[in-house]
């Protein structure tokens, strides 16, 4: 399989947020899309972050484009020149007070959606967190931290008991199918 050729492209805008932009492309069989959009973000970080009493920590917050109020995971982008790691590190303090003298399991590493969208999210499991700072918000901000018992947590998700989104439900299934790995492991 080859890869399509871009023939030009074209920025609609440009914010903090991310870019919108306007590609024209050859496919390799010679056929040419003249307005392909491409959303550019940038990358993410996200953690199941398990306290030493088994529980997950999860933050509360609206959401605009939802319309609603979520219960995720936390997340967040990374900053100028933060590794992966220093990112969700920082985020989990940030929003939640939350830190863990473990360090961070890498979980996976997964583009959003590559069929028009730049970015990818790194999630990671974050073990042993304590209760260790106040909360850090930013200004646009607005975070309730929840905890809930983590073997409990799948059962809330598949019958719908909380909001959430995807990204926290694939954390947990991925956290929740390492710790059983490794139990069999013992």
């Amino acid at each position: 399989m080859k890869k399509w050729k871009t023939v030009k492209s074209e920025y609609f805008y440009k914010t903090p947020f991310g870019n919108l932009r306007k590609d024209k492309c050859e496919l390799p069989n010679g056929m040419v899309i003249n307005d392909y959009y491409i959303n550019e973000y940038s990358d993410w970080v996200n953690a199941i972050v398990i306290t030493q009493e088994n529980k997950i920590v999860l933050v509360e917050q609206y959401r605009y484009a939802g319309d609603d109020i979520f219960l995720e995971i936390p997340a967040g982008k990374i900053e100028e020149n933060e590794s992966y790691e220093e990112g969700i590190l920082r985020e989990v303090r940030e929003e939640t007070g939350y830190t863990s003298l473990t360090k961070p399991i890498k979980l996976g590493e997964f583009m959003v959606n590559p069929a028009t969208q730049t970015n990818k999210i790194i999630t990671y499991l974050i073990r042993d967190a304590f209760k260790g700072f106040e909360q850090e918000l930013d200004d646009v901000e607005d975070i309730n931290v929840y905890l809930f018992d983590f073997k409990e947590l799948g059962n809330l998700i598949r019958t719908n008991q909380i909001k959430t989104q995807l990204f926290t439900a694939t954390a947990y299934y991925m956290a929740k199918d390492l710790i059983a790995r490794e139990a069999v492991n013992i």
